[in-house]
């Protein structure tokens, strides 16, 4: 059912690298966000004002952005000036953002850093934020049962 979901492209690239591709479908108490693309500091940024955007058109306080299609190998000032630049979207009230949002990461390196300096950077500036390699863990983390997980005494 495609109800709900909202794809956002632009044909075409950015310089050398391709657009960052976002498929985002309401749920229940909570954005479901993928995306696929080659990563970009431009493209992170852009992106994450669109999420943005979503979180305050469906009024949800948890994002679950799954990345695990995003391609490339950011630098560590690409890391810093993302957090840098979440945290500081989400303070403010006109894109939609909430201090309160939890917003909870699944990459894959080397997408995802093993350090997490762009979640520390996003977290140090009061971004409710963590970075997961897989969507179980970080569906917990927003306190949300994953899907179509059966319960421990089915069966």
């Amino acid at each position: 059912m495609l109800w709900g979901i909202k794809r956002y492209t632009l044909a075409g690239k950015a310089g050398n690298k391709m657009d960052i591709i976002l498929e985002i479908r309401p749920e229940s108490g909570f954005l479901n966000v993928g995306a696929m693309g080659e990563f970009s500091l431009q493209e992170a940024k852009r992106t994450f004002l669109e999420m943005l955007e979503a979180v305050a058109r469906y009024k949800v306080k948890k994002v679950l952005f799954d990345g695990r299609r995003l391609t490339g190998a950011p630098e560590t000032i690409e890391r810093f000036y993302y957090g840098e630049f979440a945290a500081n979207s989400v303070k403010v009230k006109d894109r939609g953002g909430s201090a309160d949002t939890k917003f909870a990461y699944v990459l894959r390196e080397p997408v995802l850093d093993p350090q997490r300096f762009g979640e520390t950077v996003a977290v140090n500036r009061g971004m409710l934020v963590m970075a997961f390699d897989n969507p179980e863990d970080a569906l917990g983390w927003l306190g949300l049962a994953p899907p179509n997980k059966p319960d421990a005494g089915d069966g």
